[in-house]
């Protein structure tokens, strides 16, 4: 199979537990560009998340936040920009009013919380590269909200929630972007669409595209790309949709997937 772009998720694919980029990742990421190949990211993140990476990286291509929702250039182009639908955010938080959960609004670029204080709080202040403006009263975000999260360590909530959330799913995306965030976006804002329109806006089909991700919300990425790669920690039912596994994040999965891809060339 000739592939002539990569797509790789962010969180638990390309950067380690710790939020870094290895160095053997920087490097492998230098070998598929200096092999003639497209390289680019998608993720569940903001754009102020995903900015210092591409930096980092030098990615010119366009990117995908909120799992596609915005689509967007290094240099602060939008190419394309979907919210959820009003009575979508109405809804869900109606259904998760009095839940034991920490909520989270993503809107024009900033991060807000019901609480400042939790066990991903410092983690999410690394990958929105931002810290949360806390407040109890998110009403005047419902026209503008690019994604809302709803956090909890306890499974069994989180999964209740979820089942109760498809009702809203064929206005919107729902779906778990790690065990503990329940995420809420824009219809168009799946991994399938996304790398479906990351492609299309560099210029590479589908079939000649890989996709690298972990989670359950990558599956979608996986199922419309022509070649997809797991990494090793993701979960077992994540990992038997794709092509492919490799190593873990913390063991530079990423580099033995893109590895593979310019060996297949």
């Amino acid at each position: 199979m000739t592939i002539g772009l990569v797509v790789s998720d962010v969180d638990g694919t390309l950067v380690d537990k710790t939020k870094q980029l290895t160095p053997g990742v920087i490097a492998a990421v230098g070998r598929v560009r200096a092999a003639g190949l497209g390289f680019t990211i998608i993720s569940a993140r903001p754009r102020s998340g995903m900015m210092p990476l591409a930096q980092t990286l030098a990615i010119d291509s366009p990117m995908g936040a909120f799992n596609g929702g915005i689509v967007f250039t290094r240099d602060g182009a939008v190419l394309c920009h979907h919210l959820i639908d009003r009575a979508v955010v109405e809804g869900v938080f109606a259904l998760t009013a009095g839940a034991a959960i920490d909520t989270w609004v993503f809107a024009d670029d900033r991060w807000y919380a019901s609480s400042g204080h939790g066990g991903h709080v410092a983690s999410e202040r690394i990958a929105s590269d931002q810290a949360p403006i806390v407040r109890d009263d998110f009403t005047d975000l419902y026209d503008r909200a690019d994604k809302i999260t709803f956090v909890s360590d306890d499974p069994a909530l989180l999964a209740g929630l979820a089942e109760q959330a498809k009702a809203f799913a064929d206005r919107a995306t729902i779906a778990q972007s790690q065990s503990y965030y329940l995420d809420v976006t824009a219809l168009a804002g799946n991994k399938g669409d996304g790398v479906a329109a990351l492609a299309d806006a560099i210029g590479v089909p589908l079939a000649e595209t890989a996709a690298l991700g972990d989670q359950f919300n990558d599956v979608p990425m996986f199922a419309r790309a022509g070649v997809s790669y797991a990494m090793g920690q993701g979960p077992e039912a994540v990992r038997a949709t794709a092509t492919h596994v490799v190593a873990g994040n913390d063991r530079d999965g990423v580099a033995e997937a893109i590895s593979a891809i310019l060996d297949g060339r």
